[in-house]
C-alpha cells in the first residue's frame, strides 16, 4: 500500500511539473498579451486596426462566392423560422 501511495505522489509531482512547463508558461505568456491588450493606447490601435479592415471591406465587391451565398442563406432562414414566435 506505500508504495502504490509514493508511486502516486511521485506520478502526480512529475505531472505538475510538466503542465507547469508545457502549459503553464504559455498560459503566462496569453496573460501577459491579455493584461498589454488593456491598455487605452493599445485598445485606441486596434481599434484602428478593425475600422481600417472593416473600411476595406466594404470597398470589396463581392464577400461571398455563389456557393458560400447559398449556404448562408440557407441557414439565416432556418434560424429565422426557428426564432419566429407566434403572438
Amino acid at each position: 500500500m506505500k508504495i502504490f501511495i509514493y508511486k502516486t505522489l511521485v506520478i502526480t509531482f512529475v505531472a505538475l511539473i510538466f503542465f507547469e512547463i508545457l502549459i503553464g508558461s504559455r498560459i503566462n505568456s496569453i496573460e501577459s498579451k491579455i493584461y498589454h491588450l488593456k491598455s487605452k493606447q493599445n485598445i485606441e490601435l486596434v481599434k484602428k486596426k478593425i475600422f481600417k479592415e472593416i473600411k476595406n471591406a466594404s470597398e470589396k465587391g463581392a464577400y461571398f462566392t455563389e456557393e458560400e451565398r447559398n449556404i448562408l442563406s440557407n441557414f439565416i432562414n432556418k434560424i429565422v423560422s426557428e426564432l419566429n414566435i407566434q403572438k
